[in-house]
């Protein structure tokens, strides 16, 4: 059994330092502040995040994660891009059932001095698990109502905001107003908006193992219609 970890918050200067990160985005600067930037940035989240997987493996979440496998580097990926700016001015985790990245369904957390906030859903499915993901609403349609309902009762509506403007190939069949604006997403995903005075504060992980929990029925809606694909996918 592992240790107990403690979330006490982000650092007082994380928030600060992502801020600073933005206007010198450059390798010395970063190099002679990485220790602040461990310290206040890196060491607190992976704390929430290990934190969270206990409070999830308490409750009987199917959500894990750890400050190994579940942190995104601040490293940008500059291969393909036109912005070469070396480092990511947010700080973000995924935790999955099977505590990698590139599974999906998951909880996310993303913390930055423009936009702090907790995510969970499906986000960016490959095609074939989009297409059964979107086969199983229409064969479900009241299901789908009832968990969008419960998660209304939360609070928590579907981002419609990268929606299609069209209706996928292969469904043009349908005619009902509200399916349609369902398969017409592209993310399932329900967000958390984070005040960035809570994200130094422990009340942060509250929220965080909140909607993961009470998302649970959607992300089990979504894995039966994605698991028979990865089943049947080659080793």
């Amino acid at each position: 059994m592992s240790d107990p970890v403690t979330f006490r918050g982000f650092g007082e200067k994380a928030l600060p330092f992502l801020k600073a990160l933005g206007f010198h985005q450059d390798r010395d600067w970063f190099a002679e502040n990485k220790a602040l930037y461990e310290a206040e940035v890196k060491t607190p989240l992976g704390d929430l995040v290990e934190a969270a997987s206990m409070r999830f493996a308490a409750e009987g979440v199917p959500l894990r994660g750890s400050r190994k496998t579940s942190l995104y580097r601040v490293y940008r990926d500059v291969r393909f891009s036109k912005n070469k700016d070396p480092y990511n001015t947010h700080a973000s985790a995924l935790m999955t059932r099977t505590g990698n990245k590139k599974d999906n369904g998951f909880v996310y957390v993303h913390i930055s001095n423009e936009r702090s906030f907790v995510a969970s859903g499906f986000y960016a499915l490959e095609g074939p698990e989009l297409r059964a993901l979107r086969d199983l609403i229409v064969r479900e349609p009241d299901k789908f109502r009832a968990l969008l309902a419960d998660m209304a009762g939360h609070g928590f509506e579907l981002d419609r905001s990268e929606a299609l403007k069209r209706t996928p190939r292969g469904f043009e069949h349908v005619d009902d107003e509200e399916m349609i604006g369902w398969l017409r997403l592209k993310h399932f995903t329900f967000i958390d908006e984070i005040d960035n005075a809570v994200v130094t504060t422990p009340a942060l992980l509250d929220r965080m193992v909140r909607l993961g929990t009470i998302s649970m029925p959607f992300l089990t809606f979504g894995w039966r219609a994605i698991d028979p694909l990865r089943e049947e996918a080659p080793a």
